[in-house]
């Protein structure tokens, strides 16, 4: 029997014993070696041939993730290792690094209870490490550090043992200060990274060694023999003495969590439903004999089998056959007709599968990447997850030959399941749809896997940038007359405090169409830095875009408020200047004269009437355009920084910041998303190749005045909309 035979029989015996469990996931910046040390993990657990790890990325089995050489959907894998005298099961999930598959890197976390932090010892921590320290953190997941690429020090930066010492403080260091800026207080001390109790590994997870303080002490290897391997060039030799996987995953049984013990203080964070509920009690214990609670975090495609949803199941037992519930479906049941544990790009069947353990079923047809399932109908679902950015960049794309267009609509939806950050808008009319990403990476990927994978040949239009509305100042009181002309509303409009726009779009206050905890909301809005009044009148929130009531007594209003916020989500939806959402929005309706008889007052007269107001105190508050900003990191050696801020400037971008080390630059940059739209390919020819580089967004600024104009007369044209814009008369006058 082969070792990986033996590995799934004793994983399938392990896996009922959640002491034994621990879910990890992998996260860094982009290139920092992720996939490359998951790889040399499972090999080293005997899941795939040695000589192959980090050549094969076994991880990687997307074709076109080994064209590019990056990682893009998050993989599952799950391996034995015994550590004390007993084994332990390790279910893996590998993250990508690059910002455009963020969305990928924030679901994984919801899966499991500690991650590894992969840092390049080179490079030392980079924006994108701290963006997924920031999420996993925030899911209250443990970290531990492993500093890689350690062996490029010596052969390339030429490092001498003191040096080297040095340089791991100094990532260690800022790691620390990263977990004490964002861990919650009662994890702030607790979870520091440190050398001495073996929370902190070094290595090369390409030449599949690593070192601990506690492995120093179990096999008396000393710093000053890595220090002379490196040097000699005998990494092999160094590889057999300190086996990579041996120490990685000694560290992560040692410090890293168990489902039981994380459960405890990561359910109150991730579901708001009843604590006490059964089903509350059951998953803050990981109880297989309980409810099963259970969240998708991921939907795989498979050619042959259709959707597989994997995630992470906290509490109850999964059997074949048996029935579950998808929340937010209604009564409708779904049944398992696969069960499985994902081996890399295997799936493993199995019977049964208790709390703790990381499933992939075949059945669930509606689950999308974040559906709550469970036994229970009506069951309270997880706390939604939140993306640090959003779509901003969107190509039409069509099927090029027209008998491919409804199969072309089915791609489309299930790509939108398997990856919510993506944004799909089908146009059963026209034929065109939109299909809007984090950037262009992320949608060339995509339209490659629409072609390649899915075989459905397309057209796209060039990328088009998502743009938002605002205004400057406060507008109005605007009044706003119904057609039959018995009605009249009056509305003011203001910029909406930046406290309140970012608690929305981090999700802190959820967007609502009904107000159920007037109170409750009161106090969160008072706290992200609105006045007390207006926090008790809030009537919906749409975006970050907030409805007030602050009128008074003012007859039969409150039959009619439900078309006075029918009338707001449609002007949010489509602003005045150029039919693009707004954003930052405060809209007041400060009066009203309703006519006595509801006959009088129907849809048709209040939505127009409302809507219009809105328009025209925009008009008055000086509408403005927001386009999306990115932000941009740049290493480039020194003497290549001229070209490369020559690139920038060229693109309306401002350079931030500039730090210097040794041998290189690193440049902190914005620049509009619209302006970037090939960039990866100049700034490589501007630097021939010598370059690392990667963007982050960082939300909306305002489009500079004198350019404000040509950008809302190109939108309006796409879109079919007359070139100008109407004005506050044309809304007066209606």
């Amino acid at each position: 029997m082969g070792r990986k035979e033996d590995n799934i029989r004793k994983a399938l015996t392990i896996m009922k014993n959640v002491e034994l469990i621990r879910n990890i996931g992998t996260v860094a910046h982009i290139d920092h070696g992720k996939t490359t040390l998951s790889d040399n993990l499972i090999a080293g657990a005997g899941m795939m041939s040695e000589e192959l790890a980090g050549k094969q990325l076994v991880l990687d089995f997307d074709e076109q993730e080994q064209a590019r050489g990056i990682t893009i959907n998050t993989a599952a894998a799950s391996m034995v290792h015994e550590y004390g005298g007993k084994e332990y099961l390790i279910n893996l999930l590998d993250t990508p690094g690059h910002v455009d598959f963020g969305g990928d890197v924030t679901r994984a976390m919801r899966a499991v209870d500690g991650v590894i932090l992969v840092v390049c010892a080179v490079e030392g921590v980079m924006p994108q490490t701290e963006t997924v320290l920031r999420q996993a953190l925030k899911e209250r997941v443990k970290p531990v550090l492993f500093i890689n690429k350690v062996d490029r020090l010596i052969n390339e930066l030429k490092l001498d043992s003191a040096q080297m010492q040095q340089r791991f403080a100094k990532i260690i260091t800022e790691v620390n200060k990263l977990i004490r800026r964002y861990a919650e207080k009662e994890f702030k001390e607790k979870w520091m990274v440190r050398v001495e109790d073996g929370s902190v590994a070094f290595g090369s997870a390409y030449h599949n060694w690593a070192i601990s303080v506690p492995y120093m002490k179990k096999t008396g290897i000393t710093f000053k023999d890595i220090y002379e391997h490196l040097r000699d060039e005998r990494q092999k030799e160094l590889a057999k003495k300190a086996p990579l996987h041996q120490v990685v995953l000694d560290m992560v049984i040692q410090h890293l969590p168990n489902p039981a013990e994380a459960q405890k203080y990561r359910i109150p964070k991730i579901w708001r439903g009843e604590i006490d509920s059964p089903l509350g009690q059951a998953m803050l214990h990981c109880d297989p004999k309980g409810p099963v609670g259970m969240m998708v975090t991921k939907i795989v495609m498979d050619p042959h089998a259709g959707e597989v949803s994997v995630g992470r199941l906290f509490s109850g037992t999964l059997r074949k056959g048996q029935e579950l519930y998808i929340a937010g479906m209604g009564n409708r049941k779904y049944r398992i007709q696969q069960l499985s544990m994902m081996v890399g790009p295997d799936r493993i069947p199995v019977d049964e599968l208790t709390a703790g353990n990381i499933p992939a079923i075949i059945g669930l047809r509606d689950a999308i990447a974040g559906s709550t399932v469970s036994t229970l109908p009506d069951i309270e679902p997880f706390e939604p997850m939140k993306h640090y950015s959003e779509p901003v960049v969107t190509v039409a794309i069509e099927a090029k030959h027209t008998k491919d267009l409804p199969r072309l609509i089915d791609v489309l939806r299930s790509i939108s399941k398997a990856d919510p950050s993506l944004k799909v808008e089908i146009n059963q009319e026209t034929g065109e749809h939109l299909l809007s990403g984090m950037g262009e990476l992320h949608l060339e990927v995509t339209i490659y896997r629409i072609t390649h994978e899915y075989k459905v040949e397309v057209m796209t239009s060039p990328p088009i940038v998502v743009y938002r509305e605002t205004v400057d100042h406060k507008g109005g009181p605007f009044e706003g007359k119904s057609p039959n002309r018995h009605n009249r509303f009056y509305l003011e409009v203001e910029p909406l405090e930046e406290g309140v726009i970012r608690a929305i779009v981090e999700g802190e206050i959820p967007e609502m169409d009904r107000i159920k905890d007037r109170k409750g909301l009161a106090k969160k809005l008072e706290e992200a830095g609105l006045n007390r009044e207006e926090a008790k009148r809030v009537e919906a929130i749409r975006g970050p875009n907030l409805l007030l009531d602050m009128t008074w007594g003012v007859q039969y209003l409150n039959e009619t408020m439900e078309l006075v916020k029918q009338a707001f989500f449609e002007a949010m939806e489509k602003g005045p200047l150029a039919n693009e959402k707004v954003y930052g929005v405060k809209v007041k309706l400060v009066d009203a004269k309703l006519h006595e008889d509801s006959i009088h007052r129907g849809p048709a007269q209040v939505i127009p009437a409302v809507r219009n107001a809105i328009y025209g105190a925009m008009c008055q508050g000086n509408r403005t355009l927001l386009e999306p900003i990115q932000k941009i990191y740049i290493n480039v050696p020194m003497e290549l920084v001229g070209a490369v801020t020559r690139e920038i400037q060229q693109r309306r971008g401002v350079i931030v910041d500039m730090e210097q080390e040794e041998y290189q630059t690193i440049i902190h940059a914005k620049a509009p998303v619209a302006e970037m739209f090939g960039f990866a390919s100049a700034i490589r020819s501007a630097t021939g190749g010598r370059v690392l580089w990667s963007t982050e967004n960082a939300g909306y600024e305002r489009v500079p005045r004198d350019l404000q104009p040509q950008v809302v007369r190109q939108i309006r044209e796409r879109k079919g909309l007359k070139p100008e814009p109407y004005d506050e008369k044309y809304y007066a006058e209606l």
